[in-house]
């Protein structure tokens, strides 16, 4: 069977973008099941008392219903070079639990700490987000992502960031490169050099 991911952000004891995580989730279990009935995460996770203090990654594991919901400590790695991985074929729709591909590429990866997934000649995601670039003036985020990841969603609602169609070629228009997912937003995202890119 099928079985997909929702990653969320747990600190303190908080739980961040839960709307745009059960949105996610219930149009795959859509998609994939034809499962009508919406699924609440905000009914569905109770923080035990042990991860209400530090950072922790809430994993839900689902196919047509909720299979798993695990607490994992997160530990923040670091980024200073990324290199350009080209791969036509991929799909990555929805956030499936089977993530061979992407480690099949991110093993490509040489001396650097991330990859940029091109495919057909526009820039996608890396293996752990979704990308943003610094025009000079504002923060433009590829609108060919492999996928439409949540902190990405809650950015563009609020016209924090702005989808731009971006091709390889495009690249050398921008000054910086940020990393955005569950838990790096805006503020706190990693922020790499477009100079640093192979």
């Amino acid at each position: 069977m099928c079985q997909l991911l929702e990653t969320i952000k747990l600190e303190n004891g908080k739980l961040f973008n839960l709307s745009y995580h059960s949105q996610r989730m219930n149009a795959a279990r859509a998609e994939i099941f034809d499962t009508i009935e919406p699924i609440s995460l905000d009914d569905c996770i109770i923080t035990p008392k042990e991860f209400k203090a530090g950072l922790f990654r809430c994993r839900i594991t689902y196919s047509h219903e909720i299979e798993k919901i695990e607490f994992i400590p997160q530990n923040i790695r670091q980024f200073k070079k990324l290199k350009t991985v080209f791969q036509n074929e991929i799909d990555y729709h929805l956030k499936y639990a089977d993530r061979r591909l992407l480690n099949d590429l991110f093993a490509k990866r040489g001396d650097a700490d991330e990859i940029i997934i091109i495919k057909n000649g526009m820039v996608t995601d890396c293996t752990i987000g979704n990308l943003v670039f610094w025009n000079g003036k504002r923060w433009e985020t590829p609108d060919t992502p492999l996928l439409k990841g949540t902190q990405r969603q809650s950015l563009l609602d609020k016209k924090l960031i702005f989808e731009q169609k971006i091709s390889t070629y495009d690249l050398e228009k921008y000054s910086q490169i940020g990393i955005i997912n569950a838990f790096f937003d805006l503020k706190s995202m990693p922020i790499i050099q477009i100079g640093n890119i192979s």
